[in-house]
């Protein structure tokens, strides 16, 4: 018998998967989990977890996220004469610029840019570190809370109140554009947020926008709550495809499961921080008023006169706030953010989930709808299996058994997404047969 983990490894349960998606050729999404090997370690830069999704074609994207993933553990790791947040907030500024500089050294990765959502456990508690529009998520109890800003220009002109919630302009701007990521610019400005107390049970997803932006958040709590992590993220997965598949999916998850990882009240006041090297508030809106007029510019040289006036307009207000915002200093004079009880803002969205019957009948409309595919189609599934677990999803639904029915009908979403792929590799067999 090996010798025992130490309660800060054995206390953690954590998973990790990718998925190129259904109508991408490249997966350009990275990952990266490095956890702390000794007490050492642990109490000074603890277990990290990490999702990049890059952006820029020629592979561009692709080397972004792993020029990401492969420098960014390693400097916030080397860096221990910082505290903790210091380390990770230069470690995401010096990984920026290796990015920033290889992008200028190939004219195939000009530009190239990536999003960086970093989790790290502490003994103090969770740290995030962000740039983009990839997510962390913390489930607790029946709450999830999305502890990550999205940087992207619905949110940024929200988060300025040019854009109301539901208006006819909020739907004009679209949801795909970035206001941050790591690579294209030399400079950067970082999101940290927490430290966040840990206790038992708190799971924790860190996600790119593949999967935030097909599965709604009360779903994705719901799964995290009645699933183990390795189940959730499969059907996670699943689900993001079901619904399209459009872009790369990438997540971890990561759960505590024990004493080993609460947040140790004996380890003193939450990480200090140096002052901010700039304010993030009126750079992200000086950031959003170049984005709103390049949009601008270019609705209106295709003829999109009306789209182009209304976003000119939304970016001048945001320069106005800028320059309102670059006075007015969050902290009062001879104060630092390291005197704030914790950084940022989280939670930026908070949603109760539960897995009650509405949640679980839409499990079970997926799972028809997968059996009337396979059966419109013609495939090759081994039935027998599949209505077993079809059988025992819905018994568990008729008894209001809503756990057992989530985790019943995730399987039968699972097995299916299976046979798809064996019909899939089959296919692909027969094709290369009749070359």
């Amino acid at each position: 018998m090996g010798p025992s983990k130490p309660p800060f490894l054995a206390d953690l349960q954590y998973v990790v998967r990718t998925d190129v998606g259904m109508r991408r050729a490249m997966n350009q999404d990275s990952s990266a989990v490095v956890l702390a090997e000794d007490d050492q370690t642990w109490a000074t830069r603890g277990h990290v977890f990490m999702v990049a999704d890059g952006m820029g074609a020629h592979a561009a994207g692709e080397l972004a996220s792993k020029l990401a993933v492969d420098n960014l553990p390693h400097l916030y790791k080397h860096n221990q004469e910082l505290s903790s947040p210091d380390a990770l907030e230069k470690a995401i500024i010096d990984t920026n610029s290796e990015i920033h500089r290889r992008g200028l050294a190939n004219l195939d990765f000009r530009a190239m840019g990536t999003t960086a959502s970093i989790l790290v456990f502490l003994p103090q508690g969770a740290l995030i570190g962000h740039v983009g529009d990839s997510r962390v998520y913390r489930l607790r109890g029946q709450q999830l809370d999305q502890l990550t800003f999205d940087h992207s220009l619905q949110w940024e002109l929200r988060a300025l109140k040019i854009v109301a919630d539901g208006s006819d302009f909020a739907k004009t701007v679209p949801k795909n554009v970035i206001t941050r990521s790591l690579g294209p610019n030399a400079n950067v400005v970082v999101d940290l947020e927490g430290p966040f107390p840990l206790e038992i049970g708190d799971t924790f997803l860190i996600c790119s926008d593949g999967l935030s932006g097909q599965i709604e958040d009360r779903e994705i709590g719901s799964l995290l709550s009645y699933l183990p992590p390795d189940e959730a993220a499969a059907v996670l997965v699943d689900l993001a495809n079901l619904r399209g598949g459009p872009d790369n999916i990438t997540l971890v998850i990561a759960k505590v499961t024990g004493p080993g990882l609460v947040t140790n009240s004996a380890a003193g006041a939450p990480p200090a921080t140096r002052a901010r090297q700039a304010d993030a508030g009126s750079l992200a809106a000086w950031v959003v008023t170049g984005v709103c007029w390049l949009l601008g510019g270019a609705l209106g040289l295709a003829g999109q006169a009306f789209l182009a006036i209304l976003l000119a307009a939304a970016g001048a207000a945001a320069g106005v706030i800028g320059l309102i915002m670059r006075f007015r200093r969050s902290t009062p004079p001879g104060k630092s953010a390291a005197q704030a009880p914790r950084l940022g803002h989280a939670p930026h969205v908070s949603t109760k989930c539960s897995a009650g019957s509405e949640f679980v009948q839409s499990l079970a409309t997926t799972l028809n709808e997968l059996r009337e595919a396979a059966i419109e189609s013609g495939w090759h599934v081994r039935w027998n299996e599949f209505e077993h677990l079809c059988r025992k999803a819905d018994a568990a639904s008729a008894a209001e058994d809503h756990a057992t029915a989530v985790q019943a009908y995730a399987q039968g979403i699972g097995f299916m997404m299976h046979e798809l792929r064996s019909q899939r590799n089959r296919k692909s067999d027969e094709s290369g047969a009749d070359v």
